[in-house]
């Protein structure tokens, strides 16, 4: 809880459900502020109460109309920064852009970059954000970093409270998420697996070999982000012929575009499981399967923390009550 003493939460159109639940936690109201859109589709923002020598926290994600989502974040940082605001925290759960952080083939941009300068340029002091995509992307920044908050804590929590763990096989859709994966393997004591994955193309997984044994075990595919879900349901497909008594997976951030959900539907998985670091309640009255780990109370205690100048990094394993 915070006294509400020079600290002021505001929240864009991405996912204000997600505002409301953090200034929920800290028993706070959430600041007043009108974001709107011009007839040839600029975005206004009037911020409509006193920010002076306040510490700010603006909280937007970076999904549904994305570019929109980022020009009101910067926007609302300017006009907080030039109304003379103490601090300006961005709380970004998904950075926007985050899959375009290097330059994989020639005249390439860096997004991930040019979202940092904007950032910072517009006047913010420090970021706060979720399993970031890549981890140099806080290189990007001259200013604080609280990237290396993770869905970690709280996918565990839900593993030991609806699992017998002594069943459960931790998998890894691909070799890049191995240290996620056996990240949460080691503290859970359990086995892990993974899949070496070949591409034609991005978003199109050509070949998948599983290396583990998963054979009549609970197998739970754990993964920072499922947008298409393409990966994660031929991977499901494959744990079931590798004889997985029931397949689940975990993700921070549910994009869920195009036919992912009637892929999900579809497929081996008895659930996906994610996190409201993006807007889920669409997607779960359309599939049946979608459930939701409410990660507000830790992006809460971080907001929290922040304020009064403590450390952070006792939410990188455990959390908070």
């Amino acid at each position: 809880m915070l006294n509400g003493t020079g600290v002021k939460i505001f929240t864009g159109t991405s996912h204000p459900e997600l505002a409301e639940i953090i200034a929920r936690r800290l028993g706070l109201s959430l600041a007043k502020a009108e974001v709107t859109k011009s007839g040839i589709g600029e975005t206004q923002v009037c911020i409509a109460e006193s920010v002076r020598e306040n510490d700010v926290y603006i909280i937007n994600t970076g999904c549904g109309a994305v570019n929109t989502a980022l020009m009101e974040l910067c926007i609302m940082i300017h006009a907080c920064k030039i109304a003379s605001a103490k601090r300006i925290t961005a709380v970004v759960p998904l950075f926007p852009y985050a899959r375009q952080d290097k330059k994989d083939k020639s005249r390439a941009p860096i997004t991930a970059k040019l979202v940092a300068n904007m950032l910072q340029k517009s006047g913010c002091d420090h970021v706060i954000t979720m399993d970031l995509h890549a981890s140099q992307i806080q290189g990007f920044f001259d200013v604080p970093v609280d990237k290396w908050l993770y869905a970690e804590p709280s996918s565990i929590q839900y593993i030991r409270t609806h699992f017998d763990v002594k069943n459960v096989v931790i998998v890894s859709p691909d070799a890049g998420g191995a240290k996620r994966a056996t990240s949460i393997a080691d503290r859970l004591a359990v086995d892990f697996a993974l899949f070496h994955k070949e591409r034609k193309k991005a978003n199109a997984v050509s070949r998948m070999v599983l290396v583990g044994h998963v054979k009549d075990k609970v197998a739970i595919l754990v993964d920072d982000m499922a947008d298409t879900c393409g990966t994660l349901c031929l991977a499901a497909q494959h744990l079931a012929e590798a004889g997985a008594s029931k397949i689940y997976a975990i993700v921070t951030h549910g994009i869920l575009s195009g036919n992912a959900l009637k892929n999900v539907e579809e497929s081996a998985l008895e659930k996906l499981i994610v996190t409201n670091t993006l807007p889920q309640s669409a997607n779960q009255a359309k599939c049946s399967k979608i459930e939701v780990i409410n990660i507000g109370p830790v992006l809460g205690e971080v907001i929290r923390r922040s304020h009064y100048g403590e450390s952070v990094s006792k939410l990188f394993h455990e959390v908070p009550y």
